[in-house]
């Protein structure tokens, strides 16, 4: 049973409604906002209507709206919704706030932001750390930049979706965080994989081993969360290789820019997408599954594992 909605609080309007939108809708709706949602496939957007969400036909009917969310995939997904023809910045309203979670280009952001500021809608960059799961249990985290008065107005909001928010600028600095975000994540993910392939190849079980990992100095929310994943073998994605890869030509690309060295990322980059090209037409699969690209490449045999090391603190 949902929260019955406080007429006092922002209307909120809600573009992109797969794992992570749909999560994060979610939570709005349990603290009692009214949230009107919309997906360029509608089956996802019609899923919500039983926690409490208003399904509209159209991007236009967001328009309206006090406070609108974007949670897409892309750079092409967003500037569809945004500022492409029927776009929610090509209206005759505008929203009072837009707040963008996606991660995107520099480019793309940087050129929504300005027509944002041209309709009159201050903008947030607000990527989230997490997955669904981590946002079903409160413990996501907002990195979010642009005006400070905007951001003190959707703070609660923020709040009400994840366990935290940290505000970094007034621009698309964001954006920057959440990618070096996921450049380190990758280069965690690889790394990990590496040691615990080596470790069974030596005779240790993967579940003593990450026991062991998961209560060193070296275990952490991620090692901890991830180990189920890696000792069951079961890569039902939370974040797939394929939007790695996208963060990582981003992160890549903006150490160009700034003329900062990263070898590290640039390897794993090439690693990252090779997990890509290996997974064929075996449909989507969550970016743990580097460590059966490492297996294979070591000439291990993978079998699942059915206990869960260090569980208890993911």
């Amino acid at each position: 049973m949902t929260t019955p909605t406080d007429r006092t609080k922002p209307r909120i309007g809600w573009l992109g409604t797969g794992r992570m939108g749909s999560a994060m809708v979610q939570r709005l709706l349990a603290a009692g906002y009214e949230v009107a949602v919309h997906n360029r496939t509608r089956a996802k957007a019609e899923s919500l209507r039983e926690y409490g969400a208003t399904v509209a036909g159209s991007v236009a009917e967001l328009a309206h709206r006090d406070v609108v969310f974007t949670m897409v995939a892309a750079d092409a997904a967003l500037t569809e919704v945004t500022v492409a023809e029927g776009g929610l910045l090509r209206q005759t309203a505008a929203p009072g706030i837009l707040v963008d979670c996606s991660t995107v280009s520099q480019k793309v952001a940087l050129q929504i932001r300005a027509e944002a500021a041209k309709a009159g809608a201050p903008m947030l960059a607000a990527p989230v750390s997490g997955n669904p799961s981590a946002v079903r249990a409160g413990t996501a985290a907002f990195v979010v930049s642009g005006p400070p008065q905007a951001y003190e107005i959707v703070n609660p909001l923020l709040t009400a979706i994840a366990g935290a928010a940290a505000y970094v600028g007034e621009g698309e600095e964001a954006r920057l965080v959440k990618i070096a975000h996921n450049l380190f994540l990758g280069a965690v993910i690889q790394s990990l994989a590496e040691i615990t392939v080596l470790a069974e190849k030596g005779g240790v079980r993967r579940s003593d081993f990450l026991a062991f990992i998961n209560a060193s100095v070296l275990g952490s929310v991620f090692t901890r969360y991830k180990t189920p994943a890696l000792t069951r073998l079961d890569f039902t994605p939370t974040f797939t290789p394929q939007l790695l890869r996208k963060d990582f030509e981003l992160g890549l690309s903006a150490a160009r820019e700034s003329g900062v060295s990263m070898p590290v990322a640039a390897l794993v980059h090439q690693l990252v997408q090779a997990s890509v090209q290996a997974q064929g037409q075996d449909g989507p699969v969550d970016f743990a599954v580097l460590l059966a690209e490492v297996a294979r490449a070591s000439g291990l045999l993978l079998e699942a594992e059915e206990q869960d090391a260090g569980e208890a603190g993911g």
